[in-house]
């Protein structure tokens, strides 16, 4: 297999136009999976029959293929941008909500009680409490959501959409490798540089977590 050097330098405005958009529906996904799984998860968390109905919804969900999900959507949103950030968001929804769940039963009880011990109303207590302590495995979610999404952008080519994707779609009807190779190795390091950048985000949001592992380290 033979990549064509000079075709990469040609269409360096067109590989940045398509990257950035790539980026930009993975992102826009996640995010609205967070607006949306933070209060349900909270709900789930405080309610118990809730949970069960919440999560299992979301895995459900989850087992939809994704093509099957853009075209459901194509007599609801067309053929636009908001039906790929739907369907990623459907797809953002099992690991976000999950997580979220999973970090605020994480909390101790003792933690939270003290907190209450002291005045503190419960949605205080949610935000300056147990959100922050639920925060490392809200993020190792937040982070395999965005690698999902930023795998499962190119999926939206065949709706006209897709950013990279349309790479792949552009090489193999030309039988011309280049392009799926360039789409491949650029999808490759979105992720990885998105994943870097969330575990920096993580480090500088959870100071306690540097000082515990510190103290381990000296005893």
């Amino acid at each position: 297999m033979t990549i064509e050097w000079s075709w990469i330098s040609d269409h360096a405005g067109d590989l940045t136009t398509l990257t950035l958009s790539h980026l930009q529906a993975a992102l826009s996904a996640v995010l609205f999976g967070l607006l949306i799984s933070l209060p349900l998860a909270v709900f789930a968390h405080r309610i118990k029959p809730l949970r069960g109905f919440l999560l299992g919804l979301s895995n459900v969900l989850f087992t939809i293929p994704s093509i099957a999900v853009f075209v459901l959507l194509l007599p609801v949103s067309g053929l636009t941008r908001t039906t790929t950030v739907i369907g990623l968001t459907i797809y953002t929804l099992v690991v976000l909500l999950r997580n979220t769940v999973e970090g605020l039963d994480s909390v101790p009880a003792k933690t939270k009680e003290a907190a209450q011990a002291m005045g503190t109303r419960p949605l205080r207590t949610l935000l300056t409490v147990e959100l922050p302590l639920a925060l490392p495995v809200i993020m190792a979610g937040v982070r395999i959501a965005t690698v999902m999404s930023i795998s499962l952008v190119s999926v939206a080519t065949y709706i006209g959409d897709g950013g990279l994707g349309q790479l792949f779609t552009d090489g193999f009807q030309r039988n011309f490798p280049t392009p799926v190779v360039v789409g491949v190795v650029l999808t490759l390091l979105l992720a990885l540089i998105a994943d870097t950048l969330l575990v920096a985000v993580q480090y500088v949001l959870t100071p306690w977590t540097r000082l515990q592992h510190s103290k381990r380290e000296r005893a």
